[in-house]
């Protein structure tokens, strides 16, 4: 079974970019298509963006269309999201979910945090 850690979470100026990394280990990366799910304080989880295990990215959320962008790099068994010109409502838990045929592992999660 995969192992997901994920990093790069911080406290970052509205405007500012950060980028999301999530490592994988325990199982074959890339035999997963990986998506970043986030939730805010008092709020449901969101999808944000999902890839497949061959690098096509299938799904952005609206909210973050332009802006951020999801990425991997299997032969590192990491995944990426670069977020740029974060917002305020940007602000909530990301983790990173492996899928493989419909069974799903979730890391512990990275907080982002976008204040002034």
């Amino acid at each position: 079974e995969v192992q997901l850690v994920e990093s790069g979470g911080g406290l970052v100026q509205p405007g500012g970019s950060l980028r999301l990394s999530c490592a994988a280990s325990g199982s074959t990366f890339g035999n997963y298509d990986m998506t970043w799910v986030r939730q805010a304080p008092g709020k449901g989880p969101e999808r944000v963006s999902t890839i497949t295990s061959y690098g096509a990215v299938t799904y952005v959320a609206n909210s973050v269309k332009g802006r951020f962008t999801i990425s991997r790099d299997n032969a590192k068994n990491t995944l990426y999201l670069q977020m740029n010109s974060l917002k305020p409502d940007d602000t909530a838990v990301y983790y990173c979910v492996a899928d493989a045929l419909g069974r799903t592992t979730r890391g512990q999660g990275t907080q982002v945090t976008v204040s002034s």
